[in-house]
């Protein structure tokens, strides 16, 4: 994991300048509940970004806005927002000034597609703990879940007829869930009724490929997947973000699909594992369009966007 981390800040700090064009077809993973034909009764159509690591450097903001249209042009429902949406507060040199000035970009960027509601996940990067005490406003999570109008670190919500769960990766060993927080999984999955639909969102990876080679998983896959197992009568997908990699596994028929970052190599030209030109070593910066179907279908396509 020392690594892992250590190569991910190197990325971070040798950023590259400009933007280059990238066309690629889209990527689709389909996912069929067990014993269940494909529907063409879509339910639901969502946009997954994440890790779009916003700030002043790079053109950032305005490459998002260029994503953010192209997006739009999906008429998605609503936004799932996969956390590490600034570039990054939790280095011990950040300084307040600088972290507000990352939340205010994303703030004015925010307000050009606010017409859309928005669930959130707490990203590794996105908290400050180098405040200068546990009780100014901006140490930790609180002011991070206030800057996303976030109702908790972790809650859920259902929309037609389909279950929420977003979860608070951010925990003890680095991608976990709290004691508090398992209770309260083990409580909604029990009170979800058999044989619904539920989508998952995690900032770290419950369960991965790209995490085999380079880390980043959830350290605690074992419990989680165990006690989606528990729940074999629901139909249980989730996504994730953090690699800045696109993959999918299945496990016990559960579904796990890591979609790439908005911002590919942190909105940088890359490096010398890039296979391309802003690609996170094999994966372009992109976007999933999700789509959710009555009989608990969902198919996952991610969008290389050429920003």
């Amino acid at each position: 994991m020392k690594n892992y981390n250590s190569k991910r800040r190197e990325a971070l700090k040798k950023l590259g300048m400009a933007a280059g064009a990238i066309s690629l077809s889209p990527i689709q993973s389909i996912a069929l509940p067990k014993k269940l034909k494909y529907t063409t009764n879509r339910l639901l159509r969502l946009a997954h970004i994440t890790d779009i690591h916003l700030s002043s450097a790079n053109d950032a903001p305005n490459r998002f806005r260029k994503c953010l249209s192209e997006i739009k042009d999906h008429d998605v429902d609503f936004f799932l927002n996969g956390g590490d949406t600034i570039m990054a507060a939790d280095y011990s040199h950040i300084t307040r000034e600088s972290v507000i000035e990352q939340w205010n970009i994303w703030d004015q960027v925010r307000k050009e597609f606010d017409t859309y509601k928005m669930y959130s996940c707490l990203g590794n990067h996105d908290m400050w703990w180098a405040a200068p005490n546990k009780d100014d406003e901006m140490y930790g999570k609180d002011y991070v879940i206030k800057k996303l109008g976030m109702p908790n670190r972790y809650y859920s919500f259902s929309q037609k007829g389909w279950y929420f769960i977003i979860l608070d990766s951010n925990n003890k060993n680095a991608g976990s869930l709290d004691e508090e927080q398992r209770t309260w999984l083990e409580n909604e999955l029990d009170r979800i009724p058999n044989n619904a639909s539920v989508l998952v969102m995690s900032h770290y990876p419950i369960l991965g490929v790209s995490t085999i080679p380079y880390g980043g998983s959830h350290t605690d896959s074992a419990y989680i997947t165990k006690l989606f197992y528990e729940h074999s009568d629901k139909k249980i997908h989730c996504i994730s973000g953090h690699m800045h990699l696109l993959d999918s596994a299945t496990y016990n028929n559960v579904n796990y699909f890591c979609n790439g970052s908005l911002s590919g190599f942190w909105w940088g030209e890359g490096n010398k594992d890039s296979a391309k030109k802003y690609w996170y070593h094999e994966t372009p910066p992109g976007y999933a369009i999700i789509d959710l179907f009555e009989d608990g279908s969902i198919t996952n396509t991610y969008y290389p966007h050429s920003f």
